[in-house]
Parts: structure tokens; C-alpha cells; sequence
């Protein structure tokens, strides 16, 4: 695998290295030793999947709060996405600074989004789905989001999104929510 730092420290696309041959190819997407020789935590207690019926879906932004922080590893199995990590540790840097990557079935990357960070996505093409690996459960007295189109974020989302949850479309900013305190 090959770890690809971003702008916003710990968060890290990863690229499967292939080995091919006349059948395909193979590759590993997940090696606890190497996540932990790159800083990454290599803890895994939930898989998750999201299946989207409709391109320019959004999901997102979300994250955990303490003690149920989260980190996350992205990837998409089918159709493509453009992931987002929204960087939301006061004391970092790079603090409400973004990152987007597009993930899609073809290129195989993950995206490797830390504690301390919001994540979300826009779906590019019909019938998208994506992978989760989380390191902790889902808890939803610690779940929190922002918005998607949060000014203090700014993210260039490729696209207005068409299909949106409620909860999604109602988070808060982040200058009213807790973590910009």
C-alpha cells in the first residue's frame, strides 16, 4: 500500500499496490502493522455500507465527540464519490481546513480520516456504495454534524447536491455548534 499525507495531518488517502497478472490483479487494502509504521491507529471495531440510489447524493458532515471519537477508513466498492475530511481540533493548524478526494470502484483508494475530523461525500454516479472501517461503534448520544455548506468551512463540492436527509440538511454551523468553541 502506499500512504499519501494530505494537507491536514493524519489524513491520508491510500493506494492499493497492485500485483497483476494474466487472471487480474491482487492487492492488500488493510495491514495493521503498516497502518501502525505510518501513525495510523490500526484499531477496527465496525464495517459499515452505504448504498446511494442517486448520483449528487450527500451524506455528511459527521463526526463523534469524545469519548467515542472515531477514525475512518473510506473507500468505494461501487460507482464514485468525492470524500471530504473537515479537520475540527482547535489546536491543530490546520483547523476547519478541508480535504476532497475523489474515491471511485476504479481507482480503489481509500480515504483514512482521524479522530478530531468531520467526514462527508457527494456521490458522483447512480447507485454509488462505499465502504466504512471504523474504530469505534456507532454511538448516537456522540453523533454531531455540520453543514455541508458551512461558509467557515467552504468546501468546493464538484456539484450542488440533489438528495439530502433531513438530519443532514439541518446541522448547524460550526460558529453556533460546540466544536468551534
Amino acid at each position: 500500500m502506499r500512504f499519501l499525507d494530505t494537507e491536514i495531518p493524519g489524513v491520508v488517502v491510500v493506494d492499493p499496490e497492485r500485483i497483476e497478472d494474466e487472471r487480474g490483479f491482487f492487492a492488500r487494502t488493510w495491514d495493521e502493522g503498516e497502518f501502525e509504521e505510518h501513525g495510523l491507529s490500526p484499531n477496527l471495531v465496525q464495517c459499515s455500507v452505504s448504498w446511494n440510489r442517486a448520483k449528487r447524493t450527500l451524506r455528511g458532515l459527521h463526526y463523534q465527540t469524545a469519548p467515542h471519537q472515531e477514525t475512518k477508513l473510506v473507500r468505494c466498492t461501487s460507482g464514485a464519490i468525492f470524500d471530504v475530511a473537515v479537520d475540527l481540533r482547535r489546536e491543530s493548524r490546520t483547523f476547519l481546513r478541508w480535504v476532497g478526494v475523489e474515491l471511485t470502484a476504479e481507482n480503489r483508494r481509500a480515504l483514512y480520516v482521524p479522530e478530531g475530523c468531520a467526514h462527508g461525500f457527494l456521490t458522483l454516479l447512480d447507485g454509488t456504495e462505499v465502504s466504512y472501517q471504523m474504530s469505534e461503534r456507532f454511538a448516537p448520544e456522540a453523533a454531531r454534524g455540520a453543514r455541508w455548506d458551512d461558509p467557515a468551512i467552504g468546501i468546493d463540492w464538484p456539484a450542488p447536491p440533489s438528495e439530502m436527509n433531513e438530519r443532514d440538511r439541518s446541522w448547524p454551523d460550526l460558529v453556533s455548534a460546540e466544536v468551534a468553541r
